[in-house]
């Protein structure tokens, strides 16, 4: 390297300046000084270098098919989002004092109110809002959970199809999963009798991704059975507002809740990005868990916590809700009525009575895979099913397809492309 004045020099810069840089790159470790020689360059491996990086993805990197129409699921409406309300409260609740601290463990008193308030009124679910535990999403409240259920509990039961992040939670405590088969036209409950775990996971409400409710029948069976091994139900209530046919079904905890454990959370029915979840937990598990977690901060945003509260206080929560029901309602009917027009017999459409997206199944000789990629080849994203099935594997390729963040237009636009993509 050139040494410090003759560098200066040429740069027309102070030698301080000079010198500093040079001690910036030796901590790094670019360059070393080596006694009165001089400073000298480090070797670097080939693996390091930008340019060796970005020509060796250029090399495998393949034309694309811009995306014009995204099938996913897991957004929510933006042109129907009650923006200035929130952003109103969001930028009161900053000029509170409260709001620059940390947050209590299990979440802030007053959306534990609302929430408890809210539940009674929604779900028939009656709990004292110390018995309501916030977090950040359903995965991490698990995760939570389990710390505490796998000093009594080794086995959990899941249902097959249902929600893979749930099994990843499960596996991450170390429970040994056991399954029971869920059809299109509901739970399999005679299979229950045949497995040894007293814990059971489940979305009775709208079963993921089928879509399916569980009949009261099946609900007081399940009650029953948990009362019966002294076990725990996890009640995973992710989307119930969105029901359109009917009434939100009561939810299992508003039959029994000394043995459910209760989940809920904003992200579907509000915004997924606020990161807001909840738990209600039996008594025995009440205390239990708050010793074990006592020493831990909150995981989720006090602000969201203190405008969410605020939000539904003042009544826009429900108003948020009955609004939403309906525009969903109006694109649920549209593409139902899109897809049958389009492909008639060739698919068979699941799940249309409630939630923010469809499952299709086709009725010709293709995969999964082979959907997916010509639907890409024509520009629109559709997403599979196989991640939510263990061994109870469908006997046609299923898509799931949700609609929720797309216009009406979207819709018919998406719809039209996949008839050319697979037919």
């Amino acid at each position: 390297m050139p040494s410090i004045r003759q560098l200066a020099d040429s740069l027309q810069v102070s030698r301080n300046t000079t010198l500093m840089a040079y001690e910036q790159l030796v901590a790094e470790g670019y360059i070393r000084g080596e006694g009165r020689k001089g400073y000298f360059v480090n070797e670097l491996e080939p693996l390091f270098y930008p340019e060796a990086r970005s020509s060796a993805h250029n090399q495998h990197t393949e034309a694309v098919q811009p995306v014009r129409i995204d099938f996913r699921a897991d957004v929510v409406d933006q042109a129907h989002f009650p923006l200035k309300t929130w952003r109103r409260i969001s930028n009161q609740v900053l000029t509170e004092k409260d709001s620059f601290r940390y947050g209590e463990p299990f979440g802030e008193l007053c959306l534990r109110e609302q929430i408890a308030a809210y539940l009674l009124q929604s779900r028939g679910v009656r709990t004292d809002p110390e018995a309501i535990i916030i977090g950040s999403s359903t995965q991490q409240m698990l995760v939570y959970l389990g710390l505490v259920l796998k000093h009594e509990f080794s086995r959990i039961i899941v249902e097959d199809p249902g929600y893979d992040g749930a099994r990843e939670a499960f596996h991450l405590n170390g429970f040994s999963l056991e399954t029971l088969p869920v059809y299109e036209t509901g739970a399999d409950f005679s299979q229950l009798e045949q497995l040894n775990a007293r814990l059971i996971y489940v979305a009775p409400s709208h079963h993921s991704p089928y879509g399916v409710s569980m009949s009261i029948q099946q609900r007081h069976a399940l009650i029953h059975w948990a009362n019966r091994m002294q076990g725990y139900i996890i009640e995973d209530d992710y989307d119930s507002e969105f029901r359109y046919t009917q009434q939100p079904f009561p939810a299992l905890a508003s039959i029994d809740a000394t043995r459910v454990i209760y989940l809920g959370n904003f992200s579907k029915c509000f915004l997924p990005g606020i990161r807001l979840c909840y738990m209600v937990l039996p008594q025995p598990l009440l205390n239990g868990y708050k010793q074990r977690f006592a020493q831990f901060e909150s995981a989720t945003s006090l602000l969201s916590q203190f405008a969410m509260a605020k939000f539904m206080e003042e009544g826009e929560w429900n108003r948020h809700i009955k609004r939403m029901r309906l525009v969903y309602k109006r694109k649920m009917q549209l593409f139902v009525v899109e897809l049958r027009k389009h492909f008639q017999r060739d698919l068979s459409i699941i799940g249309e009575q409630s939630g923010l997206y469809l499952l299709v199944k086709a009725h010709w000789e293709r995969t999964e895979e082979w959907l997916i990629q010509q639907a890409a080849s024509h520009g629109v994203k559709v997403y599979p099913t196989s991640p939510f099935f263990v061994k109870n594997k469908p006997d046609q390729a299923i898509i799931k397809l949700g609609f929720s963040n797309l216009s009406m237009e979207e819709i018919r636009l998406g719809v039209k492309l996949l008839k050319k993509a697979w037919l």
